[in-house]
């Protein structure tokens, strides 16, 4: 059906728009100096993300994905070595340590925050033989609190690596920045983030001198210097073009973080007039069967990644796809925990396992909250969802 107005989950366009005279100037430069790998535009955007992050020391790689195996390469985990992770989330954080031939050990997450839960996770960590990492992620763009988290780290002798991919410039209600005080904080630049580049890209940060050297020889297969190899690597560098773009775009960073709240509590406000509450309030309680994202209180800062409603898992597949009848895009992160994932099946998970994620993964959306999305695109996604919940929403949740 046609539709006057149309929402897509994600309009990179309309951030391009402005942004395009200066890029496309950057990238000339780095095309007539014919030096397309690592180099002066890498080592300034992370002497930037570093200054950003308030780390000591950034180092660029070819992705999240690799930014969180490189981590787990520098801190020395070996195959049969345990790591906690959590389930609901995306594949590469589990799919890092496994690669390595360690286990991940999924814990479940606080259904208000989305989170892995940190007493679940000293839970586990008293049921592991081989424990050697833990690896919180910032989910959604909120923190966790990485003043528990360090300190749990410290009581069991163990490194804690920050998921940070979806989380670049968030705080923690304690007022600290995300990927400023783990062991390697690791963050992505897949285009759908917050500060996203025009393909794959990722970056870590440590205040360790030694790790940061070992994570800056480990992205090079190992090699320092050049063709001399005392480790193994791999081929894991970040390119000048993504650099130069990266830099660009990081100048803008916090005024998008700062629209992406604008528009989180716009729906927030929205969604508040029809009944509903937030997601320390399970649906099993009751009124209006939508649940909004818990807010974060200054001095922490969450910078709404993604922007997750959450509705009865009876209408939750036919309320995406009425809002894709009606122009609005959508998407279910994670519709799969990977405690489910038939390639962990080997681990000796069950359905049950982890009952909040498993509940998350079933009743979460995720609508556009990009820093662009005007007013008018805001309210016809808003009550397009209300007007289905109400019509739709079983008697019983």
């Amino acid at each position: 059906m046609s539709q006057s107005i149309t929402v897509p989950l994600l309009d990179l366009k309309a951030q391009y728009g402005p942004l395009r005279d200066e890029i496309v100037a950057a990238m000339t430069e780095v095309v007539e100096a014919q030096w397309f790998i690592m180099g002066p535009n890498v080592k300034e955007l992370e002497t930037q993300v570093a200054e950003y992050c308030h780390a000591k020391h950034a180092i660029g790689c070819a992705s999240g994905s690799d930014a969180l195996l490189l981590a787990l390469m520098g801190i020395g985990i070996e195959p049969g070595d345990e790591v906690i992770c959590p389930s609901y989330t995306f594949f590469a954080t589990a799919g890092s340590i496994h690669r390595l031939g360690a286990k991940p050990v999924f814990v479940d997450i606080n259904p208000t925050t989305y989170n892995m839960d940190l007493e679940l996770v000293r839970e586990a960590a008293s049921r592991c033989s081989r424990l050697k990492a833990i690896i919180p992620v910032h989910l959604f763009g909120q923190s966790v609190d990485m003043t528990a988290y360090n300190q749990l780290g410290a009581d069991l002798g163990v490194p804690v690596i920050e998921d940070a991919a979806q989380a670049i410039g968030s705080i923690d209600n304690n007022g600290i920045r995300a990927g400023s005080t783990g062991t390697v904080g690791c963050f992505s630049f897949f285009p759908s983030k917050n500060l996203g580049g025009f393909g794959d890209g990722g970056i870590m940060t440590t205040n360790d001198d030694v790790l940061a050297e070992r994570l800056g020889i480990l992205r090079l297969h190992g090699g320092k210097p050049k063709y001399y190899h005392h480790v193994v690597g791999i081929n894991s560098r970040l390119d000048a073009l993504q650099a130069v773009i990266l830099s660009i775009k990081l100048k803008h960073l916090d005024d998008w973080h700062a629209a992406r709240l604008r528009n989180a509590e716009r729906y927030n406000n929205m969604f508040e007039a029809a009944g509903s509450k937030t997601s320390s309030t399970p649906l099993s309680e009751g009124g209006f069967p939508l649940r909004t994202p818990e807010g974060v209180s200054e001095p922490g800062r969450h910078i709404y990644n993604q922007y997750c409603i959450r509705v009865p898992e009876a209408i939750r597949n036919q309320l995406r796809d009425h809002l894709k009848d009606q122009g609005v895009g959508t998407e279910i992160y994670y519709p799969v925990p990977l405690h489910e994932q038939a390639c962990f099946e080997s681990l000796g998970y069950k359905l049950g396992d982890l009952p909040e994620s498993e509940s998350a993964a079933r009743e979460t959306i995720a609508l556009p909250i990009y820093p662009e999305l005007t007013e008018e695109q805001q309210n016809h996604v808003a009550s397009t969802i209300c007007k289905f919940v109400e019509q739709h929403a079983p008697a019983k949740v």
